[in-house]
């Protein structure tokens, strides 16, 4: 199945967590994969859970019920997770693999190998999901792992509106929308406005009402950005901008607007609707982002995330290429992408987004 086709399952499973199945199926062909999971956490607390069959066969009850050894990995990687899938087995130090018993399970079932990626969110949970290899089908090839960075940023947007649902299905327009506890709204393809929750009241002054019953970022180059995404929100091209960067203005914070197109299942339970708009409302604190939460929030690849993360950071492009160990071509080419994904067009504007975002790193577990 053609990657575009799997981006519209993603988007259904949002809000019809059953559909998590298929798509885990679909990743695993994308990836050369037998089966895998996906999970909300938060700290060590399961929130929510699907696994495909041959997991669900050989190690159910333990997914469902974690050892705290297997909560190593987390302890790990939160303070820095990974910006795109990893490759379990040379990511994690030896002593961690060592010790996870669901690791083990899996190597004596012949599923030798694991993907993984781990897609911090701005609520405090973290979405997690693993894809696992028979033994005789080798190692992950990087091309491989490529395809399926390239579907990491619809699994970030789905799993933000997954665990505002706790990974429930979604029931009606309305208590959906007030469910999700964050500003949103769904719109038809013509950008007119079907519904909106009490949260979206409390910004509009910065998503404000237009003509013929329309929606708009009031900030020009964020909103042409958002005007695209919903009206191309039938498509699922990789070159199209979904999760739009908006600064913060006065005493607002900044905000980032999330444009979810409404596949299948889920176009029926919105009565209709072709488009959900959800805003991560974001702080004002001016540390360092990290490469995950910019690839989360701005669709930036693994590589454009790192290069962002070490300008925010101070360090001139230049140097940032060779601290990346890429060309300085290249880096001027991933940074026209980043120019286009976050709605900038200089270095400094850049820098200054990027630095509001650090209010939505997810805090470490007591």
């Amino acid at each position: 199945m053609a990657e575009n086709a799997v981006a519209d399952l993603i988007y259904e499973a949002a809000f019809n967590p059953d559909q998590w199945l298929p798509v885990l199926d679909r990743l695993g062909d994308v990836g050369g994969a037998a089966g895998g999971c996906i999970a909300l956490v938060n700290g060590q607390r399961l929130l929510g859970l699907r696994n495909s069959e041959i997991i669900r066969r050989i190690g159910g009850d333990l997914a469902r019920n974690p050892d705290p050894r297997t909560f190593r990995r987390l302890d790990y990687l939160r303070p820095d997770p990974p910006p795109g899938f990893i490759v379990t087995s040379t990511f994690f130090p030896q002593d961690i693999l060592d010790t996870d018993p669901f690791i083990h399970i899996k190597q004596t079932h012949g599923l030798a190998e694991e993907a993984a990626t781990y897609i911090p969110l701005p609520s405090g949970e973290l979405a997690m999901v693993s894809l696992d290899r028979r033994t005789e089908n080798g190692p992950f090839l990087a091309a491989e792992i490529a395809r399926l960075d390239a579907l990491r940023p619809h699994l970030a947007r789905a799993s933000l509106v997954s665990a505002r649902l706790r990974m429930e299905q979604a029931r009606a327009t309305v208590s959906t929308l007030q469910a999700l506890g964050i500003p949103a709204a769904v719109l038809a393809r013509s950008g007119r406005v079907l519904a909106g929750n009490d949260e979206l009241e409390r910004i509009a002054d910065r998503l404000v009402p237009v003509a013929f019953g329309g929606m708009a970022i009031a900030h020009p180059s964020a909103n042409r950005l958002f005007q695209d995404a919903v009206r191309l929100s039938h498509r699922t091209d990789d070159d199209i901008v979904r999760s739009i960067p908006v600064p913060a203005a006065y005493d607002a914070p900044a905000l980032v607007v999330h444009i979810l197109p409404l596949k299948r299942s889920a176009h029926d339970i919105f009565a209709g609707a072709d488009v959900l708009v959800a805003v991560s409302v974001v702080g004002a604190d001016q540390g360092i982002p990290s490469p995950a939460v910019l690839a989360g929030l701005f669709d930036l690849t693994p590589a454009e995330a790192r290069l962002a993360a070490a300008l925010t950071s101070g360090t001139p492009l230049k140097a940032a290429a060779a601290v990346n160990g890429i060309k300085f071509t290249t880096a001027r080419s991933y940074l026209e992408k980043i120019f286009r994904k976050t709605g900038t067009n200089q270095q400094s504007q850049l820098v200054t987004l990027l630095k509001t975002v650090r209010g939505a790193l997810p805090r470490p577990a007591a």
